[in-house]
This record gives structure tokens, sequence and C-alpha cells, in this order.
């Protein structure tokens, strides 16, 4: 949470707000019920080489401190997947978004197109 007026506005983890500017406790309550789980969920990154067009990299959050967001290319647990970290500034900056439910339930999977998920929607 930060102050902000005569109130604080609840900030997430990778440093979103979460709402305007409201009392301790409802800012609090609005942290409690958002919970964690947001760290677990799939995001995609866009990368400075990415091309026009190209879609964002599948990626998984690994650490999140107030100094830096560090993420790895969504391997899906695959054990012989080569390791793609990027570390990224916090807050959570525009390149790194969460994916849809839309992209997610389209088995959204990029990578580059030698990599061993290949590129686009999954068939």
């Amino acid at each position: 949470m930060r102050p902000e007026g005569d109130g604080f506005v609840p900030v997430d983890l990778l440093g979103r707000d979460v709402a305007g500017e409201v009392e301790w406790l409802v800012a609090e309550e609005l942290l409690d019920e958002l919970g964690i789980g947001y760290l677990a969920d799939p995001y995609g990154l866009t990368l400075p080489e990415a091309r026009e067009g190209q879609p964002p990299l599948r990626v998984r959050i690994i650490e999140v401190s107030t100094r830096r967001i560090r993420v790895k290319k969504d391997d899906f647990g695959a054990i012989d997947a080569a390791l793609l970290e990027y570390t990224l500034e916090w807050p959570m900056p525009p390149e790194l978004r969460p994916l849809t439910v839309q992209e997610v339930r389209d088995g959204f999977v990029t990578g580059d197109a030698d990599g061993p998920f290949g590129s686009g929607p999954a068939r």
C-alpha cells in the first residue's frame, strides 16, 4: 500500500494499483481478496526483438521483489527444455501482461520458430 491523500492505494506484488484511494482496512481487504494466485498465472512477454505482429512469449513468474521481476519461458514442466529467463524492472512493465482467458483456453504457446513449442496458438 502507499499513502495517497487522506487514504491509501492498495498495490499488488507486481506494483499495480488494485484500487484508487480507500481507507486502510478497505485496502487490506482488497489485497486479501486478491491473494497471490495471480503470480502463478501465465503471462505474455513482448521481447524487444519481436517482429511486428509476433505474439508475446508465454512466461511464468519465478521471482518478484520491489527491485525486479524475474520470469522464465513457460516450459510446461519439461525437464529437458532450455531455461530462458528474463529480468524485468519493478513495477510490472507494459511488455509483461497476463494472458487472457481466451489465449489460455486456446492453448496459446509461442516461442522462437525453432523452439520446442513452435510459434502461435497450439494446434
